[in-house]
């Protein structure tokens, strides 16, 4: 059985300007196949001298390591400090007020209790960049260490007796008050 010719379609009078690549007839047979090949080879591959680039490492200049120290980071703490004021990040606030201490570039980070161990912990990364940042260190480390509670010299304020001894000690003119108005206090 003869395969039919393919039909010519008349050109277009004017060619548009399309985004699509042109399309072309799919061959028939083998031999047209490698006619279409040799033809756009021919046509369409510009020679072209193949040239293999090696990369070069050699051109990167080495870092210099610069440690932090406590006199770099008391430079910068008002800097990174308004970074969170300004965010309105109180919580955060709070921990960069604290007493901060650079050993042998770790940074210490005083926190009371585990709410604020949680909040330093989630701010630690973004605080790892701010250091970088205002003071150009480049090694250095956070450790987050509890503070140990101060125990009470004074003791508890039980009964109302303590409260007003104790009110007095620290307001003086509460005991002139009570003269000069003649306040009875019994308890």
């Amino acid at each position: 059985m003869p395969s039919p010719e393919p039909t010519a379609i008349p050109p277009a009078s004017a060619p548009k300007p399309s985004a699509l690549k042109p399309t072309f007839a799919i061959p028939s047979s083998l031999g047209q196949t490698n006619k279409i090949g040799e033809t756009k080879t021919q046509e369409e591959v510009p020679h072209v001298a193949e040239v293999k680039e090696e990369p070069s490492y050699s051109g990167a200049e080495p870092v210099q390591e610069l440690v932090l120290t406590q006199d770099m980071l008391d430079q910068a703490i008002f800097s990174i400090q308004e970074v969170y004021r300004n965010a309105n990040k109180n919580l955060e606030l709070t921990l960069l007020d604290q007493e901060i201490q650079v050993k042998q570039g770790e940074m210490i980070l005083m926190v009371a209790g585990s709410i604020q161990e949680d909040i330093a912990l989630k701010m630690k990364p973004e605080l790892v960049g701010l250091v970088r940042k205002f003071t150009g260190a480049t090694t250095f480390s956070i450790t987050i260490a509890q503070q140990e509670e101060s125990p009470d010299e004074k003791g508890k304020l039980y009964t109302s007796t303590d409260k007003l001894k104790f009110l007095r000690e620290k307001h003086p003119a509460l005991m002139e008050l009570q003269r000069k108005f003649d306040l009875d206090v019994d308890f």
